[in-house]
């Protein structure tokens, strides 16, 4: 176990994604909003000369690192994986296809550990020190898929929990060897992982770092850039200037959340490092309502800090409304049973800037910095004798109109410069991504815009640029009901369709043979097992498994599904799920509020639920005539209107009154980890 130059999460900022959610809406209160028509030409007031800005072909400034996004943070692309066809292709170009949506340049995500990490739980390639399977979870396929649709795009793997046989806990050997198979997994899929960073939010271990580079070395990875340490705060580039052998043994500063509403923060001590410094993670911006304090943070980071790469937390919203951090994405994709997608401004202010710019361009310092009239700009050119250069103007910071004269200097070229837009707080879709007329330069080279407030805006040498052409997508509807699903029809330890693990891992597996209840049914062919036995190191406070399925809009339905408790603990299903309690304050696990039927190894039953507040009520308990555990029983949820029918075993026992919650999804939940199972998931309306 490795403790020299140890940083722990207290370290961390205080700030927090609460506080990144305030600071948001202060953009928004500092933001004047202009209409929609004000992508025209307009003359400023006469007093008002115009900012002088010159592009030097020569120009010096860091090299840029890219644009990109997250697939992490526990299932944010979840939903995702099961889209229909066509919709699921639009959505993977609109993300990742080069000049058509936001063309993301870099995709970092999870490496999983079977345990939540904000919205749920991804697979771990690696559930004991010798079994190694590299084709659980999605994100080798969303990879796969990123790289099809850009050949040249950069990926980028971190950890936010870690399994439990770790015997040193998470900054061990245990875990080097851990990540080593992980990038072995990666070559099998043909994958050339360009980041690999630490513990999400969880501090540092300086030692644990140097163990990491020198096994990328001798594993053949030593092109694979190692990232410290993926924290809010610059303290890690203090600890790199102290610590020789901790800065040898890293390649990029990759920090957390560097913006306030109107800056970004940075230190010294990092810039003196001459390492790139990224916002690792950055954004955490809803799709509709995000996009100005995405747009004054892409230009920021550089023009304050000097961080030339942004990657956005997190790249879709395709997980059920009923956990946490809704909305937060690009764009909205969780709607798989319809295909119904959404995009919004947000995901076109990242195309402002990556559909006109490559990793390896440099930024031109000298033509990038703060606007006179509010907002900033930032310039960047590409390499060779003949560069392209983009300058990105944002002014969030804007009250009025401006004027700026951009000159370029030296080789580059002096013709029409192509003109896009972005009204920023516009919910017409005709005012995102706006292609403008081409600006001529007058007879000093000068090439002249106004700047209209609250928009991003991009001046380019580049050609092409496209607002996707996808077609329309399916309109949005619930999902309909009856809905079954017997689990028969997956491979072993697949994840069946739709479901999303909240902690822990539920896989298609052979059901085991027990007795079944009487005027129960026992389980046949395959279940949905519960395949986690060691509780994994934790990122986030969630108690135990539990997986969610199903339409948050659903009211009045019977949930019914068949379990066997495997020797102790609960099993439980859930029904009417509305929402993901955080623990946030409370130092309390994380919930679900809804209704649970939960039936115990010892056949006792209760009826809960579990209010806004966190407090679980009763509402109804009682006994079976023999033991719970080792047999197939039959458990169902009704609900009514304010009337919840419990069953076992197709008996009645309770019937009670509770107006708590009128709709909500569904869910299985076991206590501890166990390797209990469910069979014939079904969920039909009310009355039938």
């Amino acid at each position: 176990m490795f403790s020299t130059s140890r940083r722990t999460g207290a370290r961390r900022s205080s700030r927090g994604r609460a506080g990144r959610a305030l600071s948001a809406l202060a953009v928004l209160c500092l933001t004047v909003v202009a209409p929609s028509a004000a992508h025209a030409e307009t003359s400023t007031p006469a007093a008002a000369a115009a900012q002088q800005i010159t592009v030097d072909s020569a120009g010096t400034g860091r090299t840029f690192d890219g644009v990109g996004a997250i697939s992490g943070g526990g299932g944010t692309s979840r939903l995702l994986v099961d889209y229909p066809e066509p919709q699921r292709g639009q959505i993977l170009d609109y993300l990742f296809k080069p000049g058509y949506g936001a063309s993301l340049q870099i995709l970092k995500v999870e490496i999983g550990a079977d345990t939540n990490s904000s919205n749920g739980a991804e697979p771990s390639h690696m559930r004991t020190p010798t079994q190694v399977d590299c084709d659980r979870g999605y994100e080798w396929w969303l990879m796969e898929q990123a790289r099809k649709r850009n050949p040249q795009i950069r990926f980028y793997g971190l950890e936010w929990g870690a399994p439990g046989w770790f015997e040193d806990g998470f900054w061990s050997s245990d875990n080097v060897a851990y990540l080593m198979k992980w990038l072995g997994c990666a070559e099998r899929h043909g994958l050339d992982i360009d980041y690999l960073g630490g513990w999400n939010e969880k501090g540092w271990d300086a030692a644990w770092y140097g163990e990491l580079k020198k096994a990328l070395v001798r594993g053949g990875y030593g092109k694979v850039k190692v990232v410290a340490a993926d924290n809010a705060g610059w303290d890690v580039a203090t600890d790199m200037k102290n610590d020789p052998a901790f800065d040898a043994a890293t390649d990029v500063v990759g920090i957390h959340y560097p913006c306030s509403a109107i800056h970004c923060s940075s230190s010294q001590d990092a810039l003196d490092l001459d390492k790139p410094l990224f916002a690792s993670e950055s954004g955490w911006n809803n799709y509709l309502t995000g996009a100005v304090r995405l747009a004054a943070e892409m230009n920021h980071e550089y023009v304050d800090s000097r961080i030339t790469a942004f990657i956005n937390w997190p790249a879709a919203y395709a997980w059920y409304p009923t956990v946490q951090m809704q909305g937060s994405g690009l764009l909205r994709a969780n709607e798989p049973w319809n295909g119904h997608y959404e995009l919004g401004p947000t995901l076109w202010t990242i195309a402002q800037t990556a559909q006109f710019t490559r990793p390896g361009w440099r930024y031109v310092d000298s033509a990038s910095g703060y606007l006179d009239g509010g907002g900033t700009y930032v310039t960047l050119r590409s390499p060779g004798r003949k560069p392209q250069y983009t300058t990105v103007f944002e002014t969030t910071g804007a009250t009025q109109p401006q004027t700026v004269d951009l000159t370029p200097t030296g080789q580059l070229p002096r013709g029409a410069l192509h003109r896009w837009s972005t009204t920023l707080e516009s919910t017409d879709s005709a005012d995102w991504f706006v292609r403008g007329a081409d600006v001529r330069p007058d007879a000093t080279g000068a090439h002249r815009v106004t700047l209209q407030p609250g928009t991003v805006t991009t001046l380019t040498t580049m050609s092409g640029g496209k607002s996707g052409a996808a077609e329309k997508a399916p309109a949005s509807r619930p999902m309909s009901l009856p809905y079954r699903d017997t689990f028969d029809g997956y491979r072993t330890a697949a994840t069946p369709r739709y479901l999303s693990d909240m902690e822990g891992a539920f896989e298609a597996a052979r059901c085991t043979a027990a007795p079944q209840a009487a005027s129960g049914s026992r389980g046949t062919g395959k279940c949905l097992k519960q395949v986690i036995t060691t509780e994994p190191t934790k990122w986030s406070r969630v108690a135990s498994p539990l997986t969610l399925v199903g339409d948050a809009q659903w009211t009045d339905y019977t949930v019914s599904a068949k379990t066997l408790i495997d020797r102790t603990g609960t099993a439980s299903l859930a029904g009417r799920i509305v929402n993901q309690l955080n623990n946030a304050g409370t130092g309390r696990v994380n919930v679900w509020e809804g209704y649970y039927l939960r039936l115990s190894d010892a056949g006792t039953w209760s009826l809960e639920v579990i209010a806004p507040d966190k407090a679980t009520r009763v509402l109804a308990s009682g006994g079976l005539p023999a033991a719970g555990a080792d047999t197939w029983h039959r458990l169902a949820l009704g609900f009514s209107g304010d009337t919840i029918t419990a069953r076992v075993d197709g008996d009645v026992v309770a019937r009670v009154t509770d107006a708590t919650y009128d709709h909500g999804q569904v869910g299985l939940a076991l206590d501890s980890y166990t390797t209990s199972q469910f069979d014939d998931l079904t969920v039909r309306a009310a009355g039938h």
